[in-house]
């Protein structure tokens, strides 16, 4: 906002009252216009504009979506759609709306050519199951199948131990 300033012969008691008003009226004037473009922003936006703002990037919310992920989807549908359709996009949209590390695999020997797995956690999967069906829905392949193939963490204990064993082979004979 740009600051007020009287010259120097203006300068006294009462005009510098008038002077703050005059600054408070066009601060609040300069907030009324920058409304409309502050509600271009999908994190902070009203809900109401935030529906108009997912209706214009084919943003459907699902059922139970909750209001931070519905907004993150929002904000970042541009460039979810400019990742769609490779194997690394796919990969940093998932990383992008929360849902983490994931492995794509694809064209597996034995498996339909168009089958691709995605190995999550079971977590992963049990948090988001809506959510990873709308998303291959949307910027999954066409003429692809998805499956989902879950990684469990396994903890495992080797010890390296030294082993020395001697042998002896003994033949008999009458």
């Amino acid at each position: 906002m740009i600051r007020l300033k009287l010259p120097f012969w203006l300068d006294g008691p009462e005009l510098a009252k008038l002077k703050t008003a005059a600054q408070t009226w066009w601060e609040k004037v300069e907030g009324w216009l920058q409304w409309p473009l502050l509600q271009m922003d999908a994190e902070t936006c009203h809900l109401t504009v935030l529906d108009l703002l997912a209706w214009q990037r084919d943003i459907n919310r699902f059922k139970d979506e909750p209001e931070s992920l519905y907004r993150l989807r929002v904000k970042f549908a541009f460039i979810n759609a400019v990742d769609a359709g490779s194997t690394a996009g796919l990969k940093r949209i998932l990383h992008r709306l929360g849902v983490g590390y994931v492995e794509i695999e694809e064209r597996l020997d034995g498996r339909d050519w168009d089958v691709v797995l995605l190995r999550l956690s079971d977590s992963q999967l049990s948090e988001n199951p809506e959510l990873l069906r709308v998303l291959i829905q949307q910027y999954g392949r066409t003429c692809r199948r998805y499956d989902f193939v879950t990684i469990t963490p396994v903890t495992l204990r080797i010890v390296a131990a030294d082993f020395n064993d001697d042998q002896q082979t003994l033949v008999a004979s009458l």
